[in-house]
């Protein structure tokens, strides 16, 4: 298959495209180079596909490379945080007009099959079970909770302690930051885009991926890359909460694996979600314990608080993944940590300093 991979020099991406050629697949990569995740010249593990430097929006662009291409995997994104609500107009314009101009040129050069990478972070909280009122969601925790060391979200009925469970992908969708929310309106405009066409979409929900090529030194980047960068700078992770919020953290390789799967098998549906997920979650203070012990660096520093727009548990339900795409993790997570302590990383990136017009 011919194959247009969108940030193909990034993270994520250029490992799927690695693992698209080393299956015999020829890789179209074009990617942006956003200061947010590089340095503002291509890594040297993206020459073996030769990036065409260029953005998503440009639909010219995008006409051009199309040509001949069997599918597309769309992984360019503004992903993260970010720095404060000025980072809103950037999001919506990468992830959102993006997006929608990759499916226009899609539809123009009669290109039928995405993979899209969404994120988890569509689903807001995890999957919450009451005693007393079953399956329930959380309203969003308060600030003077975080402040105060109350960090496990309440029944919204009773007020009572909630069990955390499995999150399967048709929860409810409740985005909780400007990223959340851009990454859902991408899904919806690719849902609508296949049903108009009768293209299909895999829009792969990734948890928290980790790995080699994580952008440093940047707050747009995983919770993985913030405490690496900490210890190899001689600092202790800061923990924010009390450590104990739970995720699941998911190997790159694995991610990539994902992907070609995606691009291989027909999709059942227009539009078809799937948590990409290593299915043994573990909390944000075992990393920091994890990688500090794989660094030879300092102990983790739980410093309470919470930003905003965090949750407190999201676990993944990896059994729609594995039912409809064959895909099960095969990175655990101490073996990935370890590799991870010592993988190369990009270099650090542009940051850029906020703006009251998120220019």
């Amino acid at each position: 298959m011919r194959i247009l991979v969108t940030g193909a020099a990034g993270f994520i991406g250029s490992h799927v495209a690695d693992l698209l050629a080393d299956h015999g697949h020829e890789v179209v990569a074009m990617d942006a180079l956003l200061p947010e995740a590089h340095g503002g010249t291509p890594p040297e593990w993206s020459e073996r596909h030769g990036p065409v430097i260029g953005d998503v929006r440009d639909l010219e662009l995008l006409t051009r490379l199309l040509a001949g291409v069997d599918a597309v995997c769309h992984q360019a994104a503004m992903v993260g945080h970010g720095l404060d609500p000025s980072d809103a107009p950037r999001y919506a314009a990468h992830n959102d007009l993006g997006t929608a101009t990759v499916l226009a040129a899609m539809h123009a050069a009669g290109v039928r099959r995405l993979v899209l990478a969404s994120s988890m972070v569509v689903y807001g909280e995890g999957r919450y079970h009451c005693p007393a009122h079953g399956i329930v969601r959380p309203d969003g925790r308060l600030a003077a909770d975080l402040a105060a060391g109350r960090y496990e979200p309440t029944c919204p009925e009773c007020a009572g302690v909630l069990a955390a469970g499995l999150v399967p992908e048709d929860a409810p969708l409740e985005p909780r930051s400007t990223y959340a929310a851009t990454k859902l309106a991408q899904e919806h405009l690719a849902g609508a885009w296949a049903r108009q066409t009768g293209g299909t979409v895999w829009a792969l929900r990734y948890h928290n991926v980790y790995g080699s090529r994580m952008p440093r030194d940047t707050p747009y980047a995983g919770v993985a890359s913030i405490f690496r960068s900490a210890l190899a700078a001689g600092r202790p992770p800061r923990v924010l909460e009390d450590g104990r919020q739970r995720r699941d953290f998911v190997h790159v390789s694995d991610v990539a694996a994902a992907n070609l799967l995606a691009l291989t098998t027909p999709a059942p549906d227009a539009l078809t979600p799937v948590n990409v997920c290593s299915g043994q979650p573990h909390t944000v203070g075992e990393l920091a314990h994890e990688l500090a012990a794989a660094m030879g660096g300092p102990a983790p520093v739980v410093v309470g608080g919470g930003r905003p727009a965090d949750v407190r548990h999201v676990v993944a339900d990896p059994t729609r993944a594995a039912r409809l795409l064959g895909f099960t993790a095969r990175t655990g997570f101490a073996e990935g940590v370890a590799a991870f302590a010592t993988a190369p990383s990009r270099e650090p990136a542009a940051i850029r300093t906020p703006s009251t017009t998120g220019g």
